[in-house]
This record gives C-alpha cells, structure tokens and sequence, in this order.
C-alpha cells in the first residue's frame, strides 16, 4: 500500500512540475521598427510635413499636452509626428506597449485626442478651421494589434492602417 502511495505522489509531483513549466505558449510578435515604418508611409501616401514631438526633448511639453498621460505610460517605442502647420489635418502617432494591459489606455489617449481635435457643441474643436475639424471626424483611425497602437489622421489614413495591419500577418 505505502509502495502504491509513493507511485502515485511521485507521479503527481510529475504532471505537476511539467505543468508548471508547459503553460501557454507566449504569443510571438515581431519586432517593428515604429520610426522606419512611420517614413515609409510618408514616403508611400501624400501627408503633409510632419514634425517629430518624440525626437526633440524640447518639444515634450507639446507631446504632453496634446497626449495627455502618453508620457506616463511604459513604453518600447513611442513615434508621434504632427503636422507642422495646425490649418493641415495630419498626424501619425505610433506606440508599443511594455504591458498588454496599457494596449487600451493608450487607446484612449488617441480617442481623446480625436474628441478634443473635433470639439463639440459646447468647446470649438482644437483644428480651428471647419475643414480641419471635419478631416479629424472622418479621416482618423486607430488601429492596435498586440503590444502596438497606431493612430494616423489625414487623407490616407485608412491606407496606413492596412499597411500598419500587414505587419502582423
């Protein structure tokens, strides 16, 4: 009897401790270049002139205000172009995550983003100009596949999100 119980912990710590280093399998993702692929579509669709607010420490201070909590965030990678001129509708801001758990806050930095470009009844939008504010309506995408968002404004917006989504296939 004592022979069949010491069988069957030993066999029970076995399955146990293969357990424990089984587990699922993590999810590979591969390794983007955020600031590469932000040039090629630049150089792939007409965006306006686009300035760099991750690039230049001195420019932070408008990152932080027009991302608010973007900063906060643990991040890989964080590419965030603006158009240089506020009467053009463009932007392409990029990011890769540390923690899938911040894939949804970062998410809503962009929509905030959006909201507070549009404005409603009550605050004029942030883009001024009618057209301006209808191009952040109706041409901004967000986009997120694992670990890495993607928010692009302007005319080719729904282009770089296929592109941004066919790294990942």
């Amino acid at each position: 009897m004592k022979k069949k119980v010491l069988a069957l912990f030993l066999a029970l710590t076995l399955v146990l401790s293969l357990a424990a280093c089984g587990g699922n399998a993590p999810t590979s993702q591969p390794d983007i270049d955020l600031a590469g692929f932000c040039t090629t579509i630049q150089e792939d669709y007409e965006w306006p002139a686009l300035m760099s607010l991750t690039e230049d420490d001195s420019l932070r201070e408008m990152l932080d205000s027009s991302y608010s909590g973007l900063s906060d965030i643990p991040t890989r990678q964080c590419e965030v172009y603006m158009a240089a001129m506020s009467a053009v509708v463009g932007e392409i801001a990029l990011v890769e995550v540390e923690d899938a758990e911040d894939v949804k806050s970062v998410e809503d930095i962009f929509q905030a983003r959006i909201a507070y470009q549009v404005g409603d009844e009550t605050n004029p939008g942030g883009a001024w100009y009618p057209a301006s504010i209808e191009g952040w309506e109706k041409d901004s995408c967000i986009a997120s596949n694992g670990n890495y968002i993607m928010l692009a404004v302007g005319d080719h917006a729904a282009e770089a999100v296929t592109d941004f989504n066919a790294l990942f296939a």
